[in-house]
């Protein structure tokens, strides 16, 4: 997959992330300019989870996301579609079980996570309100469903420049990393086609989840979305 299908066939991105399973996080911290890790304490935080909640880690890939949060205490299940990405995970010794899941179709019982959080992997659904929607069904009344993913600049001028990172030095630096640059053109484009903050919020609100807000991380190249599930 040379280029980024907006169809994203489930079958063809799963197979492109086992190919890349080793590399993928450098794959992430290349895109991200270094700035990973500070966003993914930032989005623990905004799960606002303790010891013993229960937390749905989805597209959790090798799970570095599930290991972080499991550091706050909470019980995580790391749930991914990529068998080479959750085989990767467990090779590092992630603290976490891994689940095969269809984000679009979650084997999970309705009302049973604390929270739930997908990381850098909502942009790669087929269905990404479907999935919102799966989110909102296995998190329970007052839970939080939050979204780390990358998104769309504020300030135009350094808007033109990261598009201009996107679409040429990083696959550049992808040549001199890996065998192939087929999956960075992916990541560059997937980003790039990916809806703006507000619509990724009126998705929230579709979900019907309540306080829906986001905040933008690093100038808005990632966007942190959250909201409450509502009491019936």
């Amino acid at each position: 997959m040379s280029r980024a299908d907006l169809e994203k066939k489930p079958y063809d991105v799963a197979t492109m992330f086992d190919g890349i399973a080793k590399r993928y996080d450098l794959m992430n911290d290349v895109a991200a300019l270094g700035q990973v890790r500070m966003w993914r304490e930032l989005m623990v935080e905004a799960l606002e989870v303790g010891p013993d909640d229960a937390v749905l880690d989805l597209a959790a890939g090798t799970g570095t996301s599930s290991a972080a949060i499991a550091r706050t205490g909470a019980r995580v299940l790391a749930a991914d579609f990529s068998l080479g990405m959750m085989t990767e995970g467990r090779r590092r010794g992630a603290p976490v079980p891994f689940v095969g899941a269809d984000a679009q179709h979650l084997p999970l019982a309705t009302d049973s996570f604390d929270a739930a959080v997908i990381s850098f992997g909502l942009r790669n659904v087929h269905e990404p309100q479907t999935a919102l929607d799966e989110m909102v069904r296995v998190v329970r009344p007052g839970g939080r469903v939050v979204v780390c993913e990358f998104s769309t600049p504020t300030w135009p001028p350094f808007r033109s420049l990261y598009e201009n990172y996107l679409l040429r030095a990083l696959p550049a630096v992808a040549g001199r990393l890996a065998t192939t640059v087929d999956a960075y053109e992916y990541l560059a484009e997937s980003i790039l086609e990916w809806p703006d903050q507000e619509q990724l919020r009126g998705w929230f609100l579709a979900a019907g989840l309540e306080s829906a807000q986001y905040r933008n991380l690093s100038g808005g190249i990632v966007a942190l979305h959250r909201g409450v599930v509502p009491h019936i």
